[in-house]
């Protein structure tokens, strides 16, 4: 078996931040039954451009393969009865809504508890649910920029700028991963579930790791840093090459003892200017154009064939094409391929995620409403009269526009 496949979880999910925390998890095994809103048209990340078409989105295939879809009103009452009896067969409730939603829909532990007491109802929102943010939706760039993290992010001269990647939302929802996967664990030792309530405010401030120790404890003042440099080891940061960037990084003493010599200038090394990490900072704004001045006379590749061989911390700086060819990527089994009735043979990345020895599975993401059969008539076990009777109530939307069958 699977690490995870005697897991359900039950996902009322959109978009980005939660689907990536719960698809590392249907990749480990894990039944992941997405609810999806009939009355608008499911997830919204199906509808994201550019590349899409109908329901079918490649932004929505990212964060959704290995997942089961069901379109469940949860409004009415009658898609509130499936919903519970999911719940009863359950192990958890996973939801990124925002925070003051989940009481309200109520799919909180004590909403749900008398149908399952060892249900675990995890819910990322953006800020939490409690405190004075609460009812805020929240958005990557918003919170990155609430967070700090614009500001100490970009050229020292230039304007706060946010990570080209999504990283609180992804971040947010590997965290909401590890305390589903908590909350798991203790409800089955205990029998009893509860709340996971994580945000994406709360992961972006825990980010802030060492600067904010720095800042509550010695008034530590974050800057932006010419060239990605570190904060505090010199040199450890992009330098540009003849024909590009690299990326060198002292990070011991003993790597500005090799850099010295791999530069030809091994007298640096025993120059009382720069002999150590202190020094090295304290004297930067000497050092570091020197630097600059020798690591422009070469290519990147002229670079890195010496800086690898003394073992000195260093890589190229890639473009994202670049990145998915290298030769450590297809290594590791990095990019994976599903079939799709519309795109054919899909090409997408893996999870980094590895628990053993058995290589992940990947199916596709799930067309809207694929799992109904699956779920109402085999693990709820429903007959046909109650389909019907559910059908023609709404619970799984306008009959005539989801063809429940």
């Amino acid at each position: 078996m699977r690490p995870l496949e005697d897991v359900r979880i039950v996902a009322v999910e959109q978009y980005g931040a939660g689907p990536f925390g719960s698809v590392h998890l249907a990749d480990l095994g894990a039944e992941v039954i997405k609810i999806e809103d009939p009355r608008v048209g499911g997830d919204v990340g199906r509808y994201v451009p550019p590349y899409g078409e109908g329901e079918d989105s490649l932004f929505f295939e990212t964060f959704n393969r290995n997942k089961r879809s069901l379109s469940l009103d949860l409004a009415g009452d009658e898609g509130r009865a499936v919903f519970e009896d999911l719940v009863r067969v359950s192990d958890v409730v996973y939801s990124n809504l925002r925070g003051d939603v989940p009481a309200k829909i109520r799919i909180t532990y004590d909403d749900l508890k008398h149908l399952n007491p060892a249900i675990v109802c995890c819910s990322l929102t953006g800020f939490g649910m409690t405190g004075p943010r609460q009812k805020e939706p929240g958005y990557d760039y918003v919170l990155q920029g609430l967070a700090g993290w614009m500001d100490i992010t970009g050229e020292p001269e230039g304007p706060p700028t946010k990570s080209g990647l999504s990283m609180v939302d992804y971040s947010g929802g590997l965290v909401a991963a590890i305390s589903l996967l908590a909350g798991l664990h203790a409800a089955r030792r205990d029998g009893v579930g509860m709340d996971c309530d994580v945000s994406l405010y709360d992961t972006a401030i825990g980010l802030l790791t060492y600067p904010a120790v720095w800042h509550l404890n010695e008034g530590f003042v974050p800057e932006r840093t010419r060239h990605s440099a570190h904060p505090s080891l010199v040199p450890f940061q992009a330098f540009e090459a003849k024909d590009g960037w690299l990326v060198v990084g002292c990070a011991k003493e003993k790597f500005w003892q090799r850099l010295a010599k791999v530069i030809g200038h091994p007298e640096w090394a025993d120059d009382e200017r720069f002999a150590t990490f202190a020094d090295r900072r304290r004297n930067k704004d000497v050092l570091l154009p020197m630097l600059e001045d020798v690591f422009r006379r070469r290519t990147v590749a002229e670079w890195l064939e010496p800086l690898y061989a003394a073992s000195i911390p260093c890589g190229p700086i890639n473009d994202v094409a670049t990145a998915l060819t290298e030769e450590h990527t297809a290594a590791r089994g990095l990019v994976v391929e599903t079939e799709h009735p519309r795109w054919g043979t899909l090409r997408q990345v893996a999870s980094p995620i590895r628990v053993g020895s058995r290589p992940p599975e990947y199916r596709r993401a799930p067309q809207r409403n694929e799992d109904f059969g699956h779920v109402v008539r085999g693990l709820l076990g429903y007959d046909d009269a109650r389909v019907a009777a559910l059908a023609e109530a709404g619970a799984f939307g306008p009959p005539t526009r989801e063809g429940a069958s």
